[in-house]
């Protein structure tokens, strides 16, 4: 069984891109609220424009987030028809803001586009117009934060405040609806292997047996129909089985109140739902 310790987030690359993408969306409003609040100086320099160049990150890392996802729906074998819809709405947000790579990579690089070599529209534009690089340079600088217009700007790149909020929140929103599709697909996995695993051990399950093993699309559970089990002996036994037998198939269940109790078939047997998980091995 893997331990805490044991843990990787390369284990689920698809819930760190939900983590991330969250997180990013927020750090994204966070720095747009600050742009339309009262403007201060830190140090000589403005906080909106400071806040400017957070806002240009923060969106560009909502794509990160975006192709981590789609690499590991790829991966797990996640339908096609999730895949696209992710990628229909990130090329939705692009299209909200066409520039933000351009702009995180010339705030990145700074040492390059300063100059005129960087890499992407700067070496394109030199190629194909000869321009001396000082030039290049030039067209692409001068980032910056309009408080009058609420835009951001780098060069020909504009980011238009009023389309954040809605825009990051809507890709967030994506990220984790696609992620979703691997927590179903693993949810129903689980929820047939446990009827099976039960039913190896002559535990089967039927519309109006004792046991009852449902799923809500994210977790599976297990419980006990005491009006079919009046007989507290009886039902205390039948938990036991239940609880050992789901052990012996490699799954464990546990209390959804108490995560760490050990006395999970007493809990059983007192009517509280159980939560079925997959033992994993290193």
């Amino acid at each position: 069984m893997n331990t805490e310790d044991d843990w990787s987030p390369a284990d689920n690359p698809y819930a760190i891109a939900v983590s991330e993408g969250q997180w990013w969306q927020r750090a994204a409003i966070l720095a747009v609220r600050r742009m339309r609040d009262e403007d201060d100086s830190l140090g000589g320099f403005s906080t909106h424009q400071i806040d400017a160049r957070s806002l240009v990150f923060a969106l560009r890392q909502i794509l990160t987030a975006v192709e981590l996802e789609r690499t590991a729906l790829k991966e797990l074998g996640i339908p096609m028809a999730v895949r696209d819809e992710l990628v229909r709405a990130r090329d939705r947000f692009t299209a909200a803001f066409p520039g933000i790579t351009e702009m995180r990579d010339g705030l990145t690089h700074f040492d390059e586009w300063s100059r005129g070599t960087g890499k992407g529209p700067q070496k394109k534009r030199h190629e194909e117009t000869n321009e001396a690089l000082r030039d290049v340079a030039r067209h692409f600088w001068g980032f910056g934060y309009d408080p009058q217009t609420g835009v951001v700007s780098m060069g020909p790149y504009r980011l238009d405040l009023s389309k954040v909020e809605k825009a990051a929140t809507e890709m967030s929103h994506a990220i984790y609806m696609a992620a979703h599709a691997v927590d179903q697909r693993n949810a129903a996995e689980l929820h047939a292997r446990t009827i099976e695993v039960l039913a190896d051990s002559g535990l089967g399950c039927n519309d109006d047996g004792p046991i009852l093993v449902f799923s809500d699309g994210v977790h599976v559970g297990l419980a006990l129909r005491l009006g079919e089990v009046s007989d507290e002996q009886e039902r205390t036994a039948l938990a036991s089985k239940l609880v050992a037998a789901a052990a012996a198939g490699g799954l464990r269940a546990t209390s959804t109140m108490y995560p760490d109790a050990e006395d999970t078939a007493e809990r059983l047997a007192a009517g509280e739902q159980l939560r079925i998980e997959l033992v994993l091995t290193a």
